[in-house]
């Protein structure tokens, strides 16, 4: 991958997409701070190349990240940092799904219902995206509606979720609904969810959210009383992240979730 991002470097158009996707892939191992810097000379990469459209939605693949980990605030001030570069629908769609997945409902709500009513027919935006969002919105209130809302995904899950313009297919559709049913006290259906980041792992490659998936299949293994999964699922998470910032929201979680559980395995 170094070997890659060297040989782009100074070319326009590649040098910050390469860059993007080696942000994610220290994203995966849970390298936080690594991530963060080499997201930021990606953006750098952009706007030196006058694409700016590029750099706000690499700011923005970084602001998710955030979001994923637990990391709110970071997630909102990148998130204002990447409108200051573009006002694009991408980076619109891109700013409901973050602001979704931080909690901030009426802002992301009303992005959303904008960008439905402007492109009704875009698949990506409508059986993909926007559902997503939608379902991360209805989280926090109704799991049985996030899941229904999700039906509408099914056959696009596995499609190149543009408008990332990342080279791994996120899932995102499948992480929600295993959140969903996670919530509902659901772990087999949750562990299927989740189970489909390893299923696709040639399409997932990088995807920080495929590391996140093995933490949120121990969580799965746990409602259906299968400890030895759900600790060796735990074990495979925090060996994919021994390398991880130590401050990050949702590693914290995971390390102490895994604490109670090894009185139960032995």
């Amino acid at each position: 991958m170094q070997e890659l991002v060297n040989s782009a470097r100074g070319k326009v158009g590649a040098e910050d997409v390469l860059l993007s996707n080696a942000s994610d892939t220290e994203a995966f191992y849970g390298r936080s701070t690594k991530a963060r810097e080499i997201s930021r000379r990606a953006v750098e990469s952009a706007l030196r190349d006058n694409r700016r459209e590029a750099a706000a939605l690499w700011q923005l693949n970084s602001a998710l990240r955030e979001a994923e980990f637990g990391n709110v605030e970071e997630a909102r001030k990148q998130v204002a940092a990447a409108l200051g570069m573009s006002q694009s629908r991408d980076v619109h769609l891109l700013q409901a799904l973050i602001l979704a997945r931080s909690g901030e409902m009426a802002r992301s709500q009303s992005l959303l219902d904008d960008l439905a009513a402007r492109f009704p027919l875009n698949t990506a935006i409508n059986r993909y995206w926007v559902p997503t969002a939608r379902a991360s919105l209805a989280l926090q209130r109704d799991e049985a509606q996030a899941i229904e809302v999700l039906r509408i995904t099914a056959p696009y899950e596995l499609a190149y979720p543009d408008p990332t313009l990342q080279t791994g297919i996120f899932l995102y559709p499948a992480f929600v609904r295993g959140e969903a049913y996670l919530r509902e006290g659901k772990g087999g259906e949750a562990a299927a969810e989740f189970q489909k980041y390893a299923t696709y792992r040639t399409a997932a490659v990088n995807c920080p959210l495929g590391a996140l998936a093995q933490l949120q299949l121990g969580r799965s293994y746990l409602l259906t009383s299968e400890v030895d999964k759900a600790r060796t699922a735990y074990q495979e998470f925090l060996t994919l992240w021994k390398d991880a910032d130590p401050d990050i929201p949702i590693l914290h979680q995971a390390k102490a979730e895994f604490a109670k559980l090894q009185p139960l395995a032995n």
